[in-house]
């Protein structure tokens, strides 16, 4: 086999320009782009990582027994899954590793398929072209459903980038296709605790490991979950994943071969990460908070705003008939560069994105104050 070559650029790079040219507004550069956190990391979570910074031996791959059991009572408690076993859980360094590295560890390769949404984190389809493996875009079970080389299927709930939340009908749909043919589904989960629109402000966003999705077994299932955005984890590169046992047990191998191990200090700042909801409701708040600054403004200034009724970000294109009519993804980046604000091209996430851009909340208040007077000419 030959050597596997990503061949496209790192997609923000091509971000750049438009940063430069909106750094020049008078009133400063506001960045709604990545959609890295920006508040403060909770006292709480700093203090226990403070507490366990003496860590002169190595750290176990599968975790702490206290964070295991941190993981399994949090999915109880935040995402409507009891009695998950705290045998099958992984703590990662950060969800990102793990969504490219996932098909090379489960021996994914040329031959097989990996499916990924149509609108998608670029990372999918990165991690089955680096195991070698084909990637099918696909939303419709209908499109790969009976086919023997699928082996890994992707699903996204809420959404990045367009926040829109899979009900559990489908995602069933999706489990009983994939274990007919023997493959893993993985659900990258995020975003789950990022709630806006009925209902999903009133109960949890549905999890692959939820029983009206599973079916009552985790069997041939994966979901994949942050601490990055709740939390302000990022700079801590604190993830995890739980399901199958089976597979957990897999991946904690290989992973012990390759040293892929979570810092002992940081897996004791996951567990007072999920022990500690209110944090997570004070986080949320300030989000909430900033949305609805943005979302009216964005409306005010020709924009429509379509899904995005959880996660991070709002999934923005020209409404009808406005004066932004016929922009594509990059047309709206220098309209919006022209205010000093940056976002994110929907071309990042396939092609159907190409009419969109993506606002991230992650901005300080005053921030997104002044994004919205810029919006609205105020």
């Amino acid at each position: 086999m030959g050597l596997v070559q990503i061949t496209q650029d790192y997609p923000w790079d091509a971000v750049a320009p438009y940063a430069e040219r909106a750094g020049a507004h008078p009133g400063g550069l506001v960045d709604l782009s990545i959609g890295t956190p920006v508040d403060p990391t909770p006292p709480v979570i700093q203090r226990a990582l403070a507490e366990a910074a003496d860590a002169p031996g190595y750290p176990t791959v599968a975790g702490t027994a206290a964070l295991r059991e941190a993981i399994s009572s949090w999915f109880d408690r935040a995402r409507g899954v009891p009695g998950l076993d705290p045998g099958a859980v992984l703590p990662t360094v950060g969800s990102k590793e793990m969504v490219a590295l996932l098909p090379s560890l489960l021996s994914i390769g040329p031959g097989d398929v990996v499916v990924v949404p149509s609108m998608a984190y670029p990372t999918y389809a990165i991690g089955a072209q680096l195991a070698g493996a084909e990637v099918l875009i696909a939303d419709d079970v209908a499109q790969w459903t009976g086919n023997p080389a699928v082996r890994l299927v992707w699903l996204n709930s809420p959404s990045n980038p367009t926040g829109a939340v899979l009900g559990t009908e489908l995602m069933a749909e999706v489990v009983t296709a994939a274990r007919h043919l023997g493959a893993v589904v993985a659900s990258d989960e995020c975003y789950a605790q990022l709630g806006w629109d009925v209902p999903w402000n009133l109960e949890p966003v549905p999890s692959l490991l939820d029983e009206r999705v599973s079916g009552g077994s985790h069997e041939g299932l994966l979901a994949a979950y942050s601490l990055s955005k709740q939390s302000n984890l990022a700079g801590y590169r604190a993830a995890f994943l739980a399901g199958d046992d089976a597979l957990i047990a897999r991946l904690v191998l290989m992973r012990r071969h390759m040293g892929m191990i979570v810092p002992a200090p940081v897996q004791a700042a996951m567990v007072a990460a999920l022990g500690d909801d209110e944090h997570v409701d004070r986080q949320r708040e300030l989000y909430r908070a900033r949305r609805q600054a943005l979302v009216p403004a964005l409306r005010q200034a020709g924009f429509a705003v379509d899904h995005s009724e959880a996660g991070l970000y709002l999934w923005v294109r020209p409404q009808e008939d406005s004066v932004l009519t016929g922009q594509d993804c990059w047309a709206l980046m220098d309209s919006l560069a022209d205010l000093g604000i940056l976002a994110g091209p929907g071309a990042f996430y396939g092609a159907a994105g190409t009419g969109h851009v993506r606002i991230s909340l992650t901005a300080l208040d005053e921030r997104v104050a002044d994004a919205a007077r810029r919006l609205t000419g105020s």
